[in-house]
């Protein structure tokens, strides 16, 4: 936990590029990191957990949060609705403490808008075609589902340039973009805008 406010890291990027896997393990090299948890309309695979993973909702529990603004950002992917709660992340960051998420792109893009000092990372893999692999390899989606998120991943890929930084989830070095997801954490915290005048002149 920081002296100040808290800050807000988005790690997106198209599905099969590893969001799961990285920001589980940089969550274990940081207790202190808090993770937002979404929001979605689609069921649960065999390994997820409710609260956990997500929290699974219905369209009607989906959509009353929408309309009370309980959501800071909410999107339709595939077929199902996504979005963030609100109370946890504002509570988190005033606080103190920093906040991940990992929102589809579109969603990413959406807090962006809300949070202007968010940090925006866009996570891809060293080639595009690991991500089919990666998403076979899971088998919870018919062939049909995995071209769509296929194509939407072409689509999403255009986005890349409205994010702060980018890293390459290589195939089998996965520890190596958990190592560059933290140097951009440590980096964040220390940039000079972050600080008050009084407090930069008082180490000195």
């Amino acid at each position: 936990m920081s002296g100040g406010p808290g800050l807000l890291f988005v790690v997106s990027g198209p599905s099969g590029a590893g969001k799961d896997t990285l920001v589980e393990a940089l969550r274990e090299n940081r207790p202190t990191l808090r993770y937002s948890v979404s929001a979605t309309t689609r069921a649960a695979r065999a390994q997820e957990r409710n609260g956990e993973h997500y929290f699974f909702v219905s369209q009607a529990e989906f959509e009353r949060l929408r309309a009370e603004g309980g959501l800071l950002e909410w999107r339709e992917y595939n077929g199902n609705l996504y979005g963030t709660p609100r109370d946890y992340v504002e509570k988190c960051l005033a606080e103190g403490y920093d906040v991940i998420m990992k929102p589809e792109v579109n969603g990413a893009l959406a807090v962006k808008a809300a949070y202007p000092d968010a940090v925006l990372i866009f996570l891809v893999p060293d080639r595009f075609a690991y991500l089919r692999e990666r998403l076979l390899a899971r088998r919870t989606e018919t062939n049909e589902e995995i071209a769509r998120r296929l194509e939407i991943a072409q689509e999403e890929m255009h986005f890349l340039v409205r994010f702060d930084y980018i890293v390459v989830n290589a195939q089998d070095r996965s520890q190596e973009a958990v190592r560059d997801l933290e140097a951009i954490l440590q980096a964040e915290r220390f940039r000079i805008h972050r600080y008050q005048d009084k407090e930069l002149l008082g180490e000195l």
